[in-house]
């Protein structure tokens, strides 16, 4: 049993071809702007029609265009949870809830208690949208949108319109109900972090096609081509070239880099990423960086550093990121790199 996507959608310039299938463990879509990430949520909700393709929940048909099948939102048992979390301002908690249940409004009265209680809204159901806080109206909108009961809960960037202390506490809260929720969580982004927290399981999307599918944790430690990289927030990208099966030239730092991983033979760049640079003051370690410091900037609890490697002979800069252990930074004599955090990748061009 799985959501089966399988569906393109052709704009004017850019071109949504998006194929996937997944089980139930929460998947993010992570992209920039404009790569299709909501796109793609809106073409399972039935908000957006494909020009061609398949949408299969558990075998349940949403849309086919060879068959002639598209199933109206309303029957499709997706919930859609939009980052403005659009409730009715001129109605209750109470009643905005209510929108999303069937049947008598006995049996509804008893449902909304419920959610109310589950969700820790005891005692506001009376309140309106503009009297809750920012937190409790997200609660207010994951309540309206599970009230029904989906088979899949659509998430677009339900965190980017809230403060940074708020959006820790209501993504632990998210991470709980995305657990408990049995059916198929689908969560769209552009933070890495958030998706690192709240997904097990991850889609790269870069144009409207699909980068790279897999693990989360398995596709930040090794992402595998440039954009999944970048996607990733690797800073530090070079052009690189096999040396042997274990060494690569990055030919944008002027760096020789044995590898822990074999090189491939369609290897195009690698990347390190920040604090994966080491201080040293040891001449024969190996992956030994020289380097001159161009500019430092200072953050609460990090240092981060934009170096020119190769003492300046006609090198691109290399980011290194610092976590503070005291208020005074000293510059090492080297930087080092481990074999195994050299990221190989294939699929750039010519530019980093």
């Amino acid at each position: 049993m799985s959501l089966i996507v399988d569906i393109k959608k052709r704009y004017s310039g850019f071109t949504l071809d998006v194929s996937f299938e997944m089980e139930k463990m929460p998947l993010g879509i992570l992209g920039a702007s404009g790569s299709g990430k909501s796109m793609t949520l809106k073409c399972i909700a039935g908000i957006i029609t494909p020009d061609e393709g398949r949408i299969e929940v558990d075998g349940r048909v949403l849309y086919d265009s060879k068959a002639r099948i598209n199933l109206r939102p309303q029957v499709r048992r997706v919930g859609y949870l939009l980052q403005n979390h659009a409730l009715f301002p001129n109605m209750t908690v109470e009643k905005n809830i209510a929108e999303a249940l069937d049947g008598p409004n006995r049996e509804k009265g008893a449902r909304i208690e419920q959610l109310l209680h589950r969700f820790e809204l005891d005692g506001l159901g009376k309140r309106y949208p503009s009297q809750l806080s920012g937190g409790q109206q997200q609660r207010v909108a994951v309540a309206r949108v599970l009230a029904s009961e989906p088979d899949v809960l659509l998430l677009d960037e339900p965190f980017s319109a809230l403060d940074a202390y708020l959006k820790e506490s209501l993504q632990l809260d998210m991470k709980n109900r995305l657990e408990d929720f049995d059916g198929y969580a689908v969560m769209v982004t552009h933070d890495r972090e958030e998706v690192y927290k709240l997904c097990p399981s991850l889609m790269l999307l870069e144009h409207g096609q699909v980068d790279n599918f897999g693990l989360t944790a398995d596709l930040f430690k090794q992402p595998g081509t440039v954009a999944a990289a970048r996607l990733t927030g690797c800073k530090n990208l070079s052009r690189a070239t096999k040396k042997d099966d274990l060494t690569v030239f990055a030919e944008d730092w002027n760096l020789t880099l044995k590898t822990a991983d074999a090189v491939p033979d369609d290897l195009t760049h690698i990347g390190v990423r920040a604090h994966a640079f080491k201080a040293t003051n040891e001449d024969s370690v190996i992956n030994m960086v020289t380097f001159d410091i161009r500019s430092a900037i200072e953050t609460p609890f990090e240092w981060n550093i934009l170096i020119q490697p190769d003492k300046g002979q006609g090198a691109e800069p290399i980011w290194w990121m610092l976590t503070k252990e005291s208020q005074v930074f000293e510059k090492p004599a080297y930087l080092t790199v481990a074999p195994e955090d050299v990221l190989l990748l294939t699929g750039g061009n010519n530019t980093t």
